[in-house]
C-alpha cells in the first residue's frame, strides 16, 4: 500500500483480535499488535527537472493532441474583421484535421477575433458562436451586420437629412468612416449615414477616421 503524507496501519498476520475498518477511522483491540509505517515519498523523485533532458513521450503525445496546451497562451488582440469569401469553413480547433461546426456563405460578414494560434482565429459571430478559421479566409476590411428591425439609411449624418435606404435584420454593409454617433456604410449601390444602433461589429466607443 502507498500513502503520501498519511500512516498506515496494518495488524500482524494471523492475529484474531484485529478489527475491520469503521466509519470513524480505523479500530484495533488492545491485545492486537499493531506494525506503524509512515511512507513518505518525495515529490523530488515525481517532479522531473525543469533543466532536464527533452519532455516525456506522453508529453509529447498531449502536445500533438491538442497545440492549443503546446505552449502558454499568448494575449489575444480582440478585433473585428470580416469574411473574404462566400464560403468559409469554420472548424473546432485551429487545423483542417479538426471536423468541419458550421459553413458561412456570405463574404464580408463581420466577426470578431477571440485568440489566436499559429495561422488559425478563433472568431465569434454577432450572434456569439465561436469557431476556428484559417487567417486567409479573413479580411481587414470592416463591415457591419443589422440587427434590429430596420435601420434607416440617411443622405448625411443628420436625423433631418432624407433616407436613402431602410436596412432589415441581417443586412450587411460595409463600414466606413465612424464618429461617435454616426457611421458611413455602402449596402450595395446605396451610400450613406446610420445611426450608432441597432447593428453588431463595431466597439462601443470605437472611432473610424
Amino acid at each position: 500500500m502507498i500513502t503520501r503524507g498519511f500512516f498506515a496501519f496494518m495488524a500482524k498476520s494471523g492475529d484474531p483480535n484485529f478489527s475491520a475498518f469503521t466509519r470513524r477511522g480505523l479500530t484495533l483491540s488492545s491485545a492486537g499488535r499493531i506494525l506503524v509505517c509512515l511512507l513518505w515519498i518525495s515529490y523530488a523523485n515525481l517532479i522531473p527537472d525543469p533543466a532536464s533532458s527533452s519532455p516525456s513521450p506522453l508529453l509529447q503525445l498531449a502536445q500533438t493532441e491538442d497545440p492549443l496546451r503546446a505552449r502558454p497562451k499568448s494575449a489575444t488582440r480582440r478585433r473585428f474583421v470580416s469574411l473574404r469569401s462566400d464560403e468559409v469553413n469554420v472548424r473546432v480547433g485551429p487545423g483542417v484535421r479538426y471536423p468541419i461546426k458550421w459553413k458561412f456563405r456570405q463574404k464580408l460578414i463581420p466577426v470578431e477575433i477571440v485568440q489566436e494560434y499559429d495561422t488559425w482565429r478563433k472568431i465569434r459571430d454577432w450572434e456569439g458562436a465561436e469557431g476556428w478559421v484559417h487567417r486567409a479566409m479573413l479580411s481587414n476590411r470592416r463591415s457591419i451586420i443589422v440587427t434590429g428591425r430596420t435601420v434607416t439609411l440617411r443622405r448625411r449624418s443628420s436625423d433631418e437629412a432624407p433616407a436613402v435606404a431602410r436596412l432589415g435584420r441581417g443586412i450587411v454593409a460595409e463600414l466606413g468612416k465612424c464618429t461617435p454617433v454616426w457611421c458611413r456604410v455602402e449596402v450595395d449601390s446605396y451610400e450613406g449615414w446610420i445611426r450608432r444602433e441597432g447593428f453588431w461589429g463595431l466597439r462601443k466607443n470605437e472611432i473610424l477616421p
